[in-house]
């Protein structure tokens, strides 16, 4: 379960879990931290089950006005656990093709929340974390934030439909050079590209997403969540065509000679060589 404590507004202080997960409530606020064991917070399954379990959680409370998620001080994350996809190589199809499941519903439940969803980035925020990133309404990024999104250069795709969400925010060219091409962005140039909605200074992100949660928290709830509704509607219209297969096409690349190599390469910090095996 999620690690919850319930804060009024001004009051410090959470709860810690193993898994690094926690929520903390601030009257109709919720903020959702994620700071893990691993040096680079990284998006394990049992990391990434607490986040969907928290969004569900979540989507049952009627008068939340906003939802912020935020990583540590230092970065949101470096993406997922590989460690944690060398166990799922081992599983059967069947049960494989379910354990990639939780990347995509995860990505899902936070774009399904009524309320105002907010997600502030310090440091790297990378591969998974950029994934989770577009389903959010805003997000907001500090000085020092950096977006990467390295999964081509492992020998993936790039799933967990984040593709039509990435095209809704950049547009076509742009969700390109940082999917194909695996581009580095700095926090100015994700502005600039449309992927952050805000600039705050270094260590600011999380306060500037609390002035939004704020200001939401000040409408009437209701109507706050019609006008998201509507709005979604119509950005994500075609979404679910576009992405319908990417989990199965993971699978595919999983398959792969070039995905072996692409995982391999980065452990051992040299080139891939990669032939289309």
């Amino acid at each position: 379960m999620v690690a919850t404590t319930h804060k009024r507004a001004g009051e410090a202080g959470m709860a810690a879990s193993d898994h690094g997960v926690s929520i903390e409530r601030r009257d109709r606020i919720a903020i959702i931290r994620l700071d893990g064991p691993t040096p680079g917070n990284l998006l394990s399954q049992a990391a990434m089950t607490a986040l969907l379990e928290a969004a569900r959680g979540l989507s049952t409370d009627p008068y939340l006005a906003a939802v912020v998620l935020t990583g540590r001080a230092d970065l949101f994350t470096l993406g997922f656990n590989l460690a944690d996809g060398d166990r799922m190589g081992a599983l059967p199809l069947a049960e494989r093709r379910e354990a990639l499941s939780v990347g995509p519903r995860l990505c899902a439940a936070f774009e399904a929340l009524e309320p105002l969803t907010i997600m502030a980035v310090e440091g790297w925020c990378v591969g998974g974390g950029v994934a989770i990133a577009g389903g959010f309404d805003l997000r907001v990024a500090g000085a020092g934030a950096r977006f990467y999104v390295p999964e081509i250069e492992r020998g993936m795709n790039m799933s967990w439909g984040s593709l039509p969400r990435l095209v809704n925010l950049m547009g076509p060219a742009r969700t390109k050079r940082l999917v194909m091409l695996a581009e580095k962005l700095d926090a100015a140039k994700a502005a600039e590209w449309g992927l952050v909605d805000e600039l705050a200074p270094a260590g600011g992100a999380l306060d500037r997403a609390l002035e939004f949660a704020a200001r939401a928290a000040t409408m009437p709830p209701v109507q706050l969540r019609m006008c998201k509704a509507g709005i979604n509607a119509y950005a994500n219209a075609l979404a679910p065509v576009a992405a319908a297969l990417d989990r199965d096409q993971y699978l595919l690349a999983q398959a792969s000679a070039d995905y072996a190599e692409g995982v391999a390469s980065f452990r051992e910090k040299r080139e891939p060589q990669y032939r289309g095996e």
